[in-house]
């Protein structure tokens, strides 16, 4: 039956150590969770602020559903923009310093949307290998040429670009590599965009509200200002709430109007999310003081964890990769944590690449002291 090839295919993925499943939490986003009516430490969110489950976000969105309903209805394109998507857009153009911004429903979305636009049949994108998956998705759906590069290898993205001949080229990048921790190097790769007429376009996902002056992210922590770079970054991580956006220069949002498909064709996010997104804008701009704190626990969980078996991965961010290597050994460690009462995933190819298995430990600004250290013991008795 047509049924039985997807069992096998299950079958062989769970043999693999690959099988993936979903846990049920019955708790609000917290360092402290509970998930199938039992509770555990977690280091697993990207909510690196804390701001999942704020009371000023959630007055907020209440506010914001009592005025404008729970439903946009319709796209932004036709009846779905409201003053709140256009009083937000404008807000987050200013915090990170560009002419104009986009909202999206995901990320995923303003990947897709931004690539087919911007590149498209006919233009040449260039990838950092360890790129989301977005992203990747992104390039191969956009129909244009896609030319790959070596992680963080800017002799061969040079290369590439040298040899390439299309009138419109997009360099890709994270700016934090959701698995690895690790930044790309903007200031390089704007220099060859900059001597390849190139645009770059940053997936600043899990920089964005973390690192820079006020929480504005990568481009402000390396003092990157420049017009052909187009940023997006999302809003469910350090924003605490749902969505992200697009922010370049006004000609490149109206061409973004116009030909992202993902922009055009769906139905705009709700309103309330906006009004509670205004809030957590102005949380982040005031935020020094929790990003100090997490960039303690970070020096903290690293130092603690520096003569453990298994390597962290270099980064100085708040994804801290445990390096493993076999799937199954990442499994049991993490099925190992979970018995001890502590909530760290693990994650296997092809998320990451083969023999390259790992815990993905994640640390917020909502962590204490007393929680990576509880995190860490268990790491100790668990290698002995």
């Amino acid at each position: 039956m047509i049924f039985d090839q997807l069992q096998t295919e299950l079958d062989q993925r769970a043999a693999q150590g690959l099988l993936r499943t979903r846990r049920t939490l019955s708790s609000p986003q917290s360092p402290h969770i509970a998930v199938d009516g039992m509770p555990y430490l977690a280091f697993c969110s990207n909510d690196y602020l804390g701001l999942a489950n704020h009371p000023q976000l959630i007055a907020a969105l209440q506010q914001g559903a009592l005025q404008w309903g729970v439903g946009a209805g319709a796209a932004h394109l036709v009846s779905g923009h409201f003053a709140p998507h256009r009083q937000l857009e404008d807000q987050l153009a200013a915090f990170v310093g560009k002419p104009a911004a986009l909202l999206f429903s995901t990320g995923y979305m303003a990947n897709l949307g931004v690539v087919q636009a911007l590149a498209g049949k006919g233009g040449t994108v260039f990838a950092d290998k360890l790129n989301h998956a977005s992203l990747n998705e992104a390039m191969l759906l956009s129909r244009a040429t896609v030319k790959r590069y070596r992680h963080g290898d800017m002799a061969q993205l040079a290369q590439l670009l040298e040899q390439t001949q299309s009138k419109r080229k997009l360099v890709i990048t994270d700016a934090v590599f959701s698995m690895d921790g690790d930044l790309a190097p903007l200031p390089e790769l704007l220099a060859l965009c900059e001597q390849h007429d190139a645009w770059l376009y940053v997936d600043d996902a899990h920089g964005f509200g973390v690192l820079g002056a006020q929480g504005r992210g990568t481009l402000s922590h390396f003092g990157i200002d420049s017009p052909r770079v187009i940023l997006m970054a999302t809003l469910g991580k350090a924003a605490g709430v749902s969505g992200a956006f697009v922010a370049a220069e006004q000609v490149v949002a109206d061409a973004l109007v116009n030909h992202a498909h993902s922009y055009v064709y769906t139905t705009a996010s709700p309103p309330a999310l906006s009004v509670a997104l205004l809030q957590s804008l102005q949380l982040i701009g005031q935020g020094d003081v929790l990003r100090a704190h997490l960039h303690r626990l970070i020096a903290q969980l690293r130092s603690s964890l520096a003569n453990l078996p298994w390597p962290l991965l270099p980064s100085e961010t708040a994804i801290q990769p445990l390096l493993i290597g076999d799937n199954r050994q990442a499994l049991a460690l993490s099925e190992a944590l979970r018995a001890r009462g502590i909530w760290v995933a693990a994650i296997r190819p092809p998320t990451v690449p083969q023999g390259t298995a790992r815990l993905r430990i994640t640390l917020s600004a909502a962590h204490s002291g007393q929680d990576v250290e509880q995190l860490s013991g268990a790491l100790h008795e668990l290698a002995c």
